[in-house]
């Protein structure tokens, strides 16, 4: 085992460089880098998307900047160097976590990507837990209930809850329980209030509960789906093998045979994707619906880092996920022997 997982930390380097390279090799094409959003905003044409439309022309001298001042900026930024050059310069720098600094904060992209985990988290760890823990019991009573009512109807709305995108939920619910077109009884942005301070200890829960609300509704909808229906095929997988025959023909009550036998068994592909869904909570989704409802976390800084062309934030929250994503991988492989010993590694190639 210890063998397979230093192999597997071994190909993570090639996989972290091979997604770091592609998405270096895409930004040097895309206009409207810095330098010319930085022209644009001395000239008074704005950012964003204007800046982009007059990239090639900024560096056709159109600018009315002369070429030793129009190179000072490329030097501001690097890109004096060759992108060979600044590529592997920003490996190296990776490779001791330093994820450089952001173009338009002004601060490390380290201390950015901390300061704004706290909201993500939040999102996420709620997310995990509701999705858990109301699946996991769904599930299993749709699998003892196959075919009845009662799964028939909760496949139904679940289904329906699935096939609604989170950012459409979002801004429905935002419409009508936002101050939108009916009724005003949730807030439209931010995770806390502004006099959180000065509120008392279960009042502050409350303020945060009241905010998390809707954000929570519109991620966990399109997750009760997919794991409810893997928690029930799982069960049913189960109970139709021959060791329940057996223990049900020994004179087992259900429950006995059903959480003392089935439910070890059925619970392993569940166990071991905790990892996966543990980070994926965190940012699966959660840049629309971050942006949607104004929270300032990971979600919500990745979009304006694209827009505004923030390259630092965008390489360095690409390579902090990506290396979040190849450790939750790991970490579900060592979760498979743990709860199934049966599963050797030795004969993994």
């Amino acid at each position: 085992m210890l063998a397979y997982i230093l192999r597997r930390l071994l190909l993570m380097i090639p996989t972290l460089i091979g997604v770091l390279l592609l998405t270096f090799v895409v930004i040097q094409f895309v206009p409207g880098g810095p330098v010319e959003q930085l022209i644009s905003q001395i000239q008074g044409h704005g950012t964003g998307g204007e800046a982009a439309g007059t990239a090639t022309g900024l560096y056709r001298g159109d600018s009315g900047l002369d070429n030793e001042k129009l190179e000072k900026l490329k030097e501001i930024y690097g890109f004096d160097k060759p992108a060979y050059q600044r590529f592997f310069e920003m490996l190296g720098n990776f490779a001791v976590f330093d994820l450089g600094e952001s173009y338009i904060y002004q601060q490390s992209v380290t201390e950015l990507i901390i300061s704004k985990l706290p909201v993500s988290i939040t999102l996420g760890v709620w997310t995990f837990l509701i999705t858990y823990l109301v699946c996991i019991p769904l599930g299993i009573s749709k699998a003892v209930r196959d075919g009845s009512t009662f799964d028939v109807l909760s496949s139904t709305i679940i289904l329906v809850g699935y096939a609604i995108p989170g950012f459409v939920l979002g801004i429905t619910l935002l419409v009508f329980f936002g101050g939108g077109s009916f009724w005003d009884v949730f807030p439209l942005r931010d995770i806390i209030s502004d006099n959180w301070a000065q509120l008392s200890w279960y009042e502050k829960i409350l303020d945060y509960l009241w905010h998390i609300t809707l954000p929570l509704i519109s991620l966990v909808i399109g997750s009760l789906a997919i794991m409810t229906m893997l928690t029930k095929n799982s069960f049913l997988e189960e109970i139709r093998k021959q060791y329940v025959l057996t223990a049900r023909a020994k004179g087992l009550s259900e429950n006995k045979v059903l959480y003392k036998h089935v439910f070890r068994n059925a619970m392993i592909p569940l166990v071991t994707s905790f990892p996966a869904a543990f980070i994926g909570a965190f940012f699966t989704g959660s840049l629309l619906i971050e942006t949607i409802f104004s929270l300032d976390g990971l979600g919500l800084l990745g979009y304006e880092s694209v827009v505004r062309r923030d390259y630092p934030v965008v390489m360095g929250s690409l390579y902090f996920f990506t290396l979040l994503g190849l450790f939750a991988k790991l970490l579900t492989d060592i979760l498979y022997v743990v709860v199934d010993p049966r599963i050797q590694f030795e004969s993994v190639k």
